[in-house]
Order: C-alpha cells, then sequence, then structure tokens
C-alpha cells in the first residue's frame, strides 16, 4: 500500500509539473513562435497555449509598437557642414515569424539600420534643409527604413529628428548671415517704401496741377502747421505761379 500510495503521488506531481511546463498565457499583445524539434510550426496567440514539454519551445514576440532612441551620428551635409545628429525612431512588428527567423536580434539589427540610415539620408540635404524641413527628411528616412526593414517583419511607423547640433563656428556663422539677412530685408523694404511714396506724390502733383484751388488749400495747411510751431523763424511757401504773375506785370510795365 505504502509503494502505491508513493507511486501515484510521484505520477500526480510529474503530472502537475508537465502540466505546468505545457501552459502558456500569452496577453492580447504577444504572440508566441513555436518550434517543434527545431522546425517552425506556426504562430500562436493570443490567450491559452499548450506546448508540449521538451519537444516544442516558444519564443514570444511584443506586437506593441517600440521606441528606440538613435544615439548621436556625425552627419557631413552636403555644402560639407558637420553636424550632431539624434533621433527617435517607432516601430512595430507586424509578422512574428519573420522577425525571429530571418534576423537575430531585431532590436539590434534596426537600431544599426537606423543609425546608417540616418548619415546617409541627411547626408544629401543642405544644412539650410536639415533646419528647415525636417518633417520632409522625417518622412524620407522613415520611407527608407521601411522599405529595408519588410523583410524581417518590422514596420516602422514614424521616424522624429530630434536635436541638431552645430559646433560654435558655424552658430557664429549662421548668427552672421541671419543679421545680413534681417539687414537686407531691412533695406529691400524700405526701398519699396520709398518707390511707393514717390508714386503717390507723382499722382499727388497731377491731382494737383489740374485743379489749382487744391494748391491754395496744401497752402493754407502749411500756414497752420508753421502757426502751431514756437520758433522765432517762419518759413512761408510762395507760389512759383504767383512769381511768374509778378514777374509777367512788371515786364508788362517796362
Amino acid at each position: 500500500m505504502m509503494l502505491d500510495y508513493l507511486f501515484y503521488g510521484s505520477l500526480a506531481v510529474i503530472v502537475v509539473l508537465f502540466l505546468f511546463s505545457a501552459i502558456r498565457i500569452l496577453r492580447e499583445y504577444e504572440r508566441g513562435v513555436v518550434f517543434t524539434l527545431g522546425r517552425f510550426t506556426g504562430v500562436k496567440g493570443p490567450g491559452f497555449i499548450i506546448l508540449i514539454p521538451v519537444v516544442q519551445q516558444m519564443v514570444k514576440v511584443d506586437l506593441r509598437v517600440m521606441v528606440q532612441v538613435v544615439p548621436p551620428q556625425d552627419v557631413i551635409s552636403r555644402d560639407n557642414v558637420s553636424v550632431k545628429v539624434n533621433a527617435v525612431l517607432y516601430f512595430r512588428i507586424i509578422d512574428p515569424e519573420r522577425a525571429i527567423i530571418k534576423v537575430g536580434d531585431y532590436m539590434a539589427a534596426t537600431s544599426q539600420l537606423a543609425q546608417t540610415t540616418l548619415r546617409s539620408v541627411l547626408g544629401k540635404h543642405e544644412l539650410d534643409e536639415m533646419l528647415a524641413e525636417r518633417d520632409r527628411l522625417n518622412a524620407d528616412i522613415q520611407e527608407t527604413l521601411d522599405q529595408q526593414t519588410d523583410v524581417w517583419g518590422i514596420k516602422v511607423t514614424a521616424v522624429e529628428i530630434k536635436d541638431i547640433d552645430l559646433n560654435e563656428t558655424m552658430v557664429r556663422a549662421i548668427a552672421k548671415q541671419a543679421e545680413a539677412e534681417r539687414l537686407r530685408r531691412a533695406k529691400v523694404i524700405n526701398a519699396m517704401g520709398e518707390q511707393q511714396a514717390a508714386e503717390k506724390l507723382v499722382e499727388a502733383g497731377r491731382t494737383l496741377a489740374q485743379e489749382p484751388q487744391a494748391m491754395q488749400l496744401r497752402y493754407f495747411a502749411a500756414l497752420h502747421d508753421i502757426a502751431g510751431e514756437r520758433s522765432s523763424t517762419v518759413v512761408f511757401p510762395l507760389p512759383m505761379d504767383l512769381l511768374g504773375h509778378v514777374t509777367g506785370r512788371r515786364s508788362e510795365a517796362t
């Protein structure tokens, strides 16, 4: 009896251990890549899974979006400016089978590929494009990475350039360039203002020439402005046609 009790007790323990090692529970965002005697036999999950101990092994894969920081990379732009650029990479696994079988470590492989792609794509653009057109550069890098990681069953959802660091010499050069650009714009705006003012003055002169009475109104306005100033010197505008009229009378008298 004692031997039977020990036998059945040991058998129960073995069965419990067998079931414990055979049962797997995968979450909603997890999948299991199952190998039977070393051969791929399918992808299972989520939920309750039973594996044959020793015969079958399973590798769990997370299907959620993963975030990976791309370390600062030394990039030489197309206009031969050296900068340091770092970025953030967002990707997820869409095919667990290829992610496990086609590449040894998909996290490390994606990170290294992102670094080389970042240097390659940014090196084709000038510094001004890096600073002003980040959205387009992000899209270019994302598209290039997505094409290369597709064979691994990985989908690159987004790439965001975080920082573009310049050395002090280049920062001063950019500051001088920006200052010169502001001065140029100021001169252009001033010249445009002078041009518009000249056009308005010509238009006003033509209007006054057509209506002589309007000129007298301008004289009265000028006298009103002079009277409002506290000055010992009074400058009175004398019409040129009045001088011509007086000169004409003198010539007739002689």
